[in-house]
């Protein structure tokens, strides 16, 4: 019971951060305008994603994104749930990384549902090196658990090679 407490409340607070970022950016930024945080280097703006990642799919027919981008990932969605919860042996590490993918995930469909598409504004650019698309804050869950799971499956790997 503790565990899938500790689940919940993971999940929740994921969707709960995206939710009121997205709300403060729809209530106080309009449409494509752009605030420089860090001169162009890091700026806050107000786009609508009517895709996937990058806007991808936002020109599909309307069938295939009620499919790709509803359906498919809410039935994804599910089924990590159930994996987590039935899965005991998840260290913690995977663990808090699949409540972060989860949250994300749920938060971005939340959107598409209730709006139609997803409110992104984060854009970072330093110069070249590294130059992301706008982005919102579920992304960054998403992202940040897929990079913890890439992590724990290293040293998982090591643990399990020096057995």
């Amino acid at each position: 019971m503790k565990r899938n407490l500790f689940i919940v409340i993971l999940i929740i607070f994921n969707i709960t951060i995206d939710q009121i970022s997205k709300f403060s950016v729809r209530a106080n930024i309009e449409l494509r305008e752009i605030i420089e945080i860090i001169g162009d280097r890091f700026i806050l703006t107000n786009v609508y994603n009517e895709g996937a990642f990058l806007g991808m799919g936002s020109d599909m027919h309307p069938t295939l994104k009620l499919i790709f981008l509803l359906i498919l990932p809410t039935l994804v969605l599910g089924y990590v749930i159930y994996y987590i919860v039935k899965t005991k042996e998840l260290d913690r590490l995977s663990l808090i990384a699949f409540c972060c993918i989860i949250g994300g995930g749920i938060a971005n469909v939340f959107d598409r549902i209730v709006y139609g598409k997803v409110t992104d504004f984060f854009f970072i650019d330093l110069g070249g090196i590294f130059r992301t698309g706008i982005f919102n804050v579920a992304d960054i869950s998403v992202t940040t658990g897929m990079i913890m799971l890439l992590i724990g499956g290293i040293f998982n790997k090591d643990k399990i090679e020096k057995a």
